[in-house]
């Protein structure tokens, strides 16, 4: 069975990025009848917050994202502990005592001398008696899993053919000088644990790709080998402020009244067969991996899909987002008119508060005639017809030359919602004193 993982750091609020990968894994294994797991990477207890981990969820499950189970790398130490003490067992790992700071000096030596930044196994040469010595004067090693020097070539699914010389990689370090596991170990035991078979993540994880190859061959053998997609960073052609792309959060989207469909969408790169943006289980039929290849996150493309999207939805859909005492006619008249569901509040103010409309003095007979033709209430949906019929015989203009100063004086708007639909739900009383503040 295909199983995936998303497997999330909780300490901070879920990015849009990150939300393209769990978008990725997720519809990678529905399409595939598959299972993703999702996967806290909690080890670093100073960064990672609870609370963070239950807002991923919460931000995962609003965009339409589930998972057959879900685990927190905090809660696995024991099994972690288990394999890295069978590593040192069978001589794959190989204790190291340089310091932080001896270890930044080595780098620095390097990269000053232009040579390549990798570990240059010092600790190898290490004697018994010098490892004693070490220990006796209080020093605790780190641990490192040493790599076999191989070239190593795999297929990524998204990336192309790879190939990879360890002899050019660190021997990572797999357990600090407290015990603690590192994220790579903890990730490869996972994955062999969930029986996972392809990791799909974003291409700055690419370069672990190969120790953690050898890794799961030493760990589990060759049959426990899994496939590799690495997803290239979003970027934004319109983006001026040096802010990747998809640094934003996706609480700061939905807060803006973005809808799930519109971001997954966007971040997908698919719709449906009339333009509409499809909700997530549906884009599953039709995913294919490749076109998360696309790595172009617009701006302007999210907001024209998320209009798409909220013109398909119901009055029931967004009651509950709406401005209190907004009505079912209200979000009919306005819904196919908004990028943002916050630009209804604009609206509800125009039909329902108070706008200063501008000063019009070149408009100002016009606007004396429409309040002199304004029809009396009760108002239905045959007003504005009446209306401008009224007021296009009162002054020998057409519609299109009234609907300009009309719009201005009604709503401060050059464009919108059909007057025809805004011009019930503002009343008699609202109009007649805009048009006369605005011909003032």
């Amino acid at each position: 069975m295909t199983r995936v993982r998303f497997a999330p750091g909780p300490t901070g609020h879920l990015s849009v990025s990150g939300a393209r990968v769990a978008l990725a894994n997720y519809l990678f294994a529905r399409r595939n009848g598959g299972e993703m797991l999702l996967r806290l990477d909690d080890l670093d207890a100073e960064r990672c917050r609870p609370a963070h981990a239950d807002a991923i969820m919460q931000d995962l499950q609003w965009l339409g994202i589930g998972w057959q189970a879900s685990v927190r790398q905090s809660e696995r130490l024991e099994l972690y502990q288990d394999a890295i003490e069978r590593l040192k067992r069978d001589g794959f790992l190989y204790p190291c005592f340089e310091s932080e700071e001896e270890l930044k000096a080595k780098r620095e030596f390097r990269r000053k001398r232009g040579q390549p930044i990798v570990y240059d196994r010092a600790m190898l040469r290490l004697t018994d008696q010098q490892r004693r010595d070490a220990e006796a004067g209080g020093k605790r090693p780190h641990w490192r899993f040493k790599l076999s020097g191989r070239t190593l070539e795999w297929t990524d699914l998204v990336l192309g053919p790879r190939r990879a010389a360890l002899t050019s990689v660190s021997d990572p370090i797999v357990a600090r000088g407290d015990g603690t596991p590192t994220a790579i170990i903890a990730s490869v035991v996972d994955d062999i644990d969930f029986a996972t078979t392809h990791i799909i993540r974003g291409a700055d994880k690419a370069e672990n790709a190969a120790v953690q190859i050898e890794l799961f061959e030493v760990m589990a053998g060759a049959s426990a080998a899994v496939r590799f997609a690495h997803l290239p960073a979003l970027t934004d052609s319109a983006a001026s402020s040096g802010r990747p792309a998809g640094s934003r959060s996706l609480r700061s989207l939905r807060s803006d009244g973005v809808e799930p469909q519109a971001i997954a969408a966007c971040l997908v790169g698919d719709q449906g067969d009339d333009g509409d943006p499809l909700p997530v289980d549906q884009l599953a039929a039709r995913f294919e991996l490749s076109s998360m290849a696309a790595s172009r996150f617009d701006a302007d493309r999210l907001l024209a899909l998320n209009r798409r999207a909220l013109s398909g939805l119901d009055f029931a859909d967004v009651a509950g987002r709406l401005p209190g005492g907004a009505t079912e006619a209200f979000w009919l008249a306005v819904r196919g008119h908004l990028d943002l569901l916050k630009e209804a509040r604009g609206w509800w103010d125009v039909v329902a508060g108070s706008i200063v409309p501008p000063m019009m003095d070149e408009d100002r007979e016009v606007l004396i005639a429409a309040g002199a033709t304004l029809p009396p209430e009760p108002w239905d949906g045959t007003v504005w017809s009446n209306w401008i019929s009224a007021l296009e015989e009162a002054t020998g203009l057409s519609v299109n030359a009234l609907l300009t100063p009309l719009r201005l004086a009604l709503t401060g708007e050059d464009s919108g919602p059909d007057l025809a639909d805004l011009l019930p739900l503002i009343g008699r009383s609202r109009a007649a004193s805009r048009l006369e503040v605005a011909g003032a």
